[in-house]
């Protein structure tokens, strides 16, 4: 009975316990933390119980679950998962504990409505990976708006609320357009069929009848509609601009689940929606797509070189990082698209860990200016060790994760776009530069503050908080099997629809 309902129970379940804290007086702020905690503990354990149920075997969705919504328009709940879903459903689910027990020591106002707010994001972001009905894609991709919003604009920096309202109107802009694709699915669903449907396996057999000829032909609008909502998630350059400002000014721990998994949204539309419901125009914007990674991942990377705050610098490394995810997925092979899809998960937990211990930073400094850090190698020894794996993985050394991703998108991408290939490996040595040379200024370079000789170290509530992302860090890097093996069944199914 429980497996038969237990992906809804991961779906909806932060949310329950979300309307439970409103219950609770917000002096009780340690109740707060402890419930939020728990809930977030007991949601990774259901999800752990969809990896050990998950059959790697099968192509099609697993742990399927629906009822009629609305019906008289043809709108379910129906959720399940695949090898591609399973994957961001564990990231996810990681990552609220983490983020969770990493905002336990915040001193703040509202603790218990930035506690709601997590739970409520989390119900959104699980939703979208998992929603098999587009109606209710759409719903669960709006409900992650509106925290993220929050989260950037209530507990943010100085410029909090330039940073929300400009995430806030990139991102909208992008949904309407999705909506009018969705709308135009359904209505065309039906034309063929006589039935209302908001089905993303009716549309799968219906969609690709949509004509691609002509610039302005019915498929060609609907998957620029959906390239757009996407690529302003991911983001592609030149839609990135709102994300270093939201990066900047959002908590660390907003930093942890805008980059962690919000991000994670638009690379996996690409390839749930643009790729697999709309082959044809797909065939006609992937040179584009690809264009456009290897320049965000060139670009990217040299802004991050010139960036005196180290928070912005991670920002910047995102946008490079991300482009090899774009890079992958054009290509569209069965390599490339793996190595798109473990990366994924890859950026997730080095970029997650690196805003963590950049948090951590500045909770000692109250700075986040290179120039002001210097010789914390000597006060600080365990966290330079920290720190220098996480970065070691970020730019990609093999036997660390970020090897194995990047590994797979440039070879499963160099027998049919090796020019890009070569442009891209630019972006891996960049990478490699500033991220080094930033940690030769903060842990070995001179110092500037003679009160970074009393900085404490990392203490024990914060080891707890990095450990997990360490080990898979380096358990990935090591037997990335593990990861590759669940999803290879539906890539190859998605590839050849």
């Amino acid at each position: 009975m429980l497996n038969d309902h237990l992906l809804s129970i991961v779906t909806l379940g932060p949310t329950v316990f979300a309307i439970f804290l409103l219950f609770i007086p917000m002096r009780w702020k340690t109740v707060h933390r402890i419930v939020t905690l728990m809930t977030s503990i007991a949601m990774f354990a259901f999800s752990t119980r969809l990896w050990t149920g998950f059959n790697p075997n099968m192509s099609g969705f697993q742990f399927e679950d629906k009822f009629a919504w609305i019906p008289q328009f043809g709108i379910n709940y129906h959720v399940g998962v695949d090898g591609v879903s399973l994957l961001l459903v564990l990231l996810t689910t990681l990552l609220l504990p983490v983020v969770v027990l990493a905002a336990w020591s915040l001193n703040i106002e509202h603790i218990k409505s930035l506690h709601i707010t997590f739970l409520l994001l989390t119900t959104g972001m699980i939703g979208t990976f998992v929603a098999l009905d587009l109606f209710l894609f759409y719903v669960f991709w709006e409900i992650t708006l509106i925290p993220m919003y929050f989260i950037v604009g209530v507990w943010g920096g100085p410029r909090r609320i330039y940073a929300a309202v400009k995430f806030f109107i990139f991102t909208m802009a992008g949904s309407v357009l999705m909506l009018v694709a969705i709308l135009y699915l359904a209505w065309f669903h039906h034309q063929q069929t006589g039935i209302w449907s908001y089905s993303y396996l009716d549309f799968l057999q219906t969609a690709p009848l949509l004509s691609t000829t002509g610039f302005l032909a019915p498929g060609i609008l609907v998957f620029a509609s959906f390239l757009l909502a996407f690529a302003i998630k991911v983001p592609i350059f030149p839609l990135h601009t709102w994300l270093p400002d939201a990066h900047v000014e959002a908590p660390s721990t907003g930093s942890v689940i805008l980059a962690g998994v919000l991000l994670k949204m638009g690379t996996y539309g690409l390839l749930r929606f643009n790729r697999a419901l709309l082959p044809d125009a797909w065939d006609v914007f992937s040179p584009l797509l690809i264009v456009l990674a290897v320049i965000g991942i060139i670009y990217g990377a040299l802004v991050a070189l010139v960036q005196p705050d180290v928070k912005k610098l991670v920002a910047y490394s995102s946008v490079s990082h991300l482009g090899f995810v774009v890079l992958g997925l054009a290509a569209g092979t069965q390599a490339s698209t793996q190595g798109a899809i473990l990366q994924m998960v890859n950026h997730g937990l080095t970029t997650g860990a690196l805003f963590l211990l950049v948090g951590m930073l500045y909770e000692r400094t109250y700075t986040r200016l290179i120039e002001r850090y210097g010789g914390l190698a000597e006060v600080m020894p365990i966290f330079t060790g920290i720190f220098i794996l996480v970065t070691l993985g970020s730019i990609g050394l093999p036997g660390l994760n970020g090897f194995v991703g990047e590994f797979l998108i440039l070879a499963g991408s160099w027998a049919a776009h090796p020019v890009a290939v070569v442009f891209a490996g630019l972006g891996v040595i960049l990478s490699a530069v500033y991220m080094l040379w930033m940690v030769q200024r903060v842990f070995w370079g001179p110092v500037h503050l003679t009160a970074n000789y009393a900085l404490p170290d990392i203490n024990l509530r914060e080891v707890f908080v990095v450990a997990p992302l360490l080990v898979l860090i380096v358990w990935i890097g090591i037997h990335p099997n593990t990861f590759l093996e669940p999803m290879e069944a539906s890539v190859r199914l998605l590839l050849a629809r």
